[in-house]
């Protein structure tokens, strides 16, 4: 049995294990949940239930687990929104990093640059063209404030001079929807959501953020392959796990070593790979200077930006 394989003495839970997405179902931080509960609960021996909290960038969710016990039984699926874009980006935000302890990332991905069919480019350049020439009449989905897809936009645009409105959903699944229905022309988000919608030709990919191509859609350029502009240009995205502060060491540690488990196992790196994304183990300290690192990268974009929202 694989929980023969723990090291005795470590922590185990004792009731129902509660991980809070702080998104929308059918987006990448959904299925980071979905996957990390089967196998905590086959592996532990308690049940795992996965509860979507979403709304304001994954800032709801992120709150109600920074006022959970740090015991074990609440764990947090984060990412670069509500985990490192959110304490530049919004005024009011009702946490703060020390408030969480980082335990592992799961997986990273770029984003990908989707129009919706009607939209006449077919490149990139073609693309920035449409854009100034409508000057600043279009909009773009994004999977709730301070999210990724929401400030890859922002710094896309602060590159190239061009201007579109953001139009905010609760969450990658709608955000898709939305796209696909054409209730906004254009959007940038997770390539591991949205490879299925590309393939299937209810949107129009034109390249990926990351900084060299990937291998599931190898024929999408990076953006900064297709301009002088974005040549500098490098977003990749990335889900992990969080505790509410304070979370004992062995507790730490025990799901630590449980999420490397995880993305070691082939069936994950293949559902990985049909994603579009990699596994993204690190120790809880490595994790932790990480996320330290994408906040300050990501503030930066915000105060070029000079944005700054409230959560309503």
């Amino acid at each position: 049995m694989p929980g023969l394989l723990r090291a005795q003495g470590a922590w185990r839970p004792t009731q129902t294990i509660r991980i809070v997405v702080p998104a929308a179902a059918a987006g990448t931080t959904d299925i980071m949940g979905r996957l990390l509960a089967a196998f905590l609960q086959e592996r532990l021996g308690q049940p795992a239930v996965v509860e979507n909290r979403s709304g304001a960038g994954g800032t709801i969710g992120t709150a109600e687990v920074v006022r959970a016990r740090p015991d074990g039984h609440t764990i947090l699926v984060g990412n670069i929104g509500p985990q490192a874009i959110a304490y530049s980006l919004f005024r009011n935000l009702p946490y703060r990093p020390e408030q969480l302890t980082p335990v592992s990332n799961m997986i990273r991905g770029p984003n990908a640059l989707m129009v919706h069919p009607s939209v006449p480019a077919r490149t990139v350049p073609e693309f920035v063209q449409y854009l100034k020439e409508k000057q600043g009449r279009l909009n773009y989905a994004t999977s709730g404030p301070g999210q990724s897809g929401h400030l890859a936009n922002v710094w896309f645009q602060q590159l190239t001079g061009t201007q579109a409105t953001a139009v905010h959903f609760r969450g990658a699944g709608p955000a898709m929807l939305g796209l696909i229905a054409g209730d906004v022309e254009f959007s940038v988000d997770n390539l591991t959501t949205a490879v299925e919608q590309i393939r299937g030709g209810k949107v129009r990919a034109l390249a990926v953020t990351s900084a060299d191509r990937n291998a599931q859609i190898p024929e999408l350029p990076a953006l900064r392959e297709t301009m002088p502009e974005l040549a500098n240009y490098d977003v990749s995205t990335w889900f992990g796990a969080f505790l509410p502060g304070g979370a004992p060491e062995p507790v730490v540690t025990t799901l630590n070593g449980e999420i490397k488990a995880l993305l070691e196992l082939p069936a994950t790196r293949q559902r990985f790979a049909e994603m579009g994304g990699v596994p993204a183990y690190g120790t809880p300290a490595e994790y932790a200077a990480f996320v330290r690192a994408e906040t300050e990268k990501w503030g930066n974009v915000v105060r070029r930006e000079g944005l700054q929202l409230d959560i309503g």
